[in-house]
């Protein structure tokens, strides 16, 4: 049965991608969050997007799925082969949105305590103090990730869910907004290893990151070579514009975006469709639902509307559930990839009418 879905267009207020004119309102007061209009969020989002296109070329798709992640309160997982600006793109968003900012170079040694901190004694006093790890940040850039073995990645577990850090039996709570950035080759590639399934599906979003066209690789090499000493990754044209309270309040306005009943069970269908689908040994959970939504609602905003309509659903379909499905070995070894079977489900999972 076909169904019907109508937007509520009188509120509807044209997007636009503006300059990066866009500037703060003054710093809030401590403690207090203020939650943009549908007007002035859509213009700091875009002003957003301005600002990391300050320093990213060709990947226009990254930046978006990559800010809607943020928006959304999410986390995101950037795959790709070395040298195609994941960690560049992450670098001009923490310096857009301003806050603390932390890196971690995730290496086979690593142990989890280097990541979350722990307690150390302190001859000077006479008792332990906690030493605090890198987690604490705003924004946290979890470099090749999957260099590191399953117990040093399973320490962003706690984190990532609950945004607080457990060390000798006590809770540190993180300062919001916080986001976990995490970047990784692809599995097949030496040294690496796979990410526990359980700290897979804590990312909002798996994107993946692909060749440029020509052009824009032009436009890459002459902005690298020109004029510089090596290829230090340089973010130094991006303006911070945002601050993090300003950041949360952006975050609140995204999770007021109006979803309609008929969005949300569309949103549903598709993600039960990936446990029935013939080829898909494990299909996506509820959380794959939920994770459609939240970023429809980014995307919305984006796009200067204070509702989702369904292609939001389907322009994210697939970093939303690529990372929470497993194709049956059969499907390998004719070559199929997970996306491959997703956009097949878009195709037959019909979406309400607008």
């Amino acid at each position: 049965m076909t169904t019907d879905y109508q937007g509520n267009r009188d509120s509807m207020i044209p997007g636009q991608v503006v300059d990066s004119t866009f500037t703060p309102a003054q710093a809030e007061a401590p403690g207090s969050v203020q939650v943009p209009t549908t007007a002035e969020a859509a213009q700091a989002a875009n002003a957003l997007r301005a600002e990391i296109g300050r320093a990213i070329f060709g990947q226009p798709e990254v930046v978006d799925h990559v800010l809607a992640g943020f928006l959304a309160g999410g986390h995101v997982l950037l795959e790709g082969v070395p040298g195609l600006g994941k960690t560049l793109v992450v670098l001009a968003l923490a310096r857009a949105i301003g806050g603390k900012f932390s890196r971690i170079q995730f290496t086979p040694d690593l142990m989890p305590s280097d990541v979350t901190g722990h307690a150390i004694y302190d001859q000077n006093v006479g008792q332990f103090r906690i030493r605090k790890g890198p987690v604490f940040a705003n924004l946290l850039l979890a470099d090749e990730i999957n260099r590191a073995p399953a117990k040093t990645q399973a320490a962003l577990l706690e984190v990532m869910q609950e945004q607080q850090v457990t060390i000798e039996g006590e809770g540190f709570p993180l300062e919001p907004p916080f986001m976990t950035l995490a970047t990784q080759n692809p599995i097949e590639q030496e040294g690496t290893y796979p990410l526990p399934e359980a700290q897979v599906d804590r990312f909002l979003l798996k994107v993946r990151v692909s060749y440029p066209e020509e052009h824009d690789e032009v436009t890459i090499v002459q902005g690298v070579t020109q004029g510089r000493i090596g290829n230090k990754l340089d973010v130094s044209q991006v303006r911070t514009i945002l601050t993090p309270g300003q950041a949360v309040g952006l975050q609140r306005k995204v999770a007021s975006v109006t979803v309609d009943e008929r969005i949300a069970n569309y949103a549903v269908r598709i993600a039960r469709a990936t446990r029935s689908r013939q080829g898909i040994a494990i299909g996506a959970g509820p959380r794959g639902a939920i994770a459609l939504v939240r970023v429809c609602r980014a995307l919305a905003i984006l796009d200067g509307r204070d509702f989702v309509k369904p292609d939001d659903v389907k322009r994210v379909a697939l970093p939303a559930l690529r990372h929470r499905i497993a194709i049956a070995p059969e499907l390998e070894i004719e070559g199929l990839r997970g996306d491959d079977v997703l956009r097949s489900i878009l195709e037959t999972v019909e979406a309400p009418r607008e």
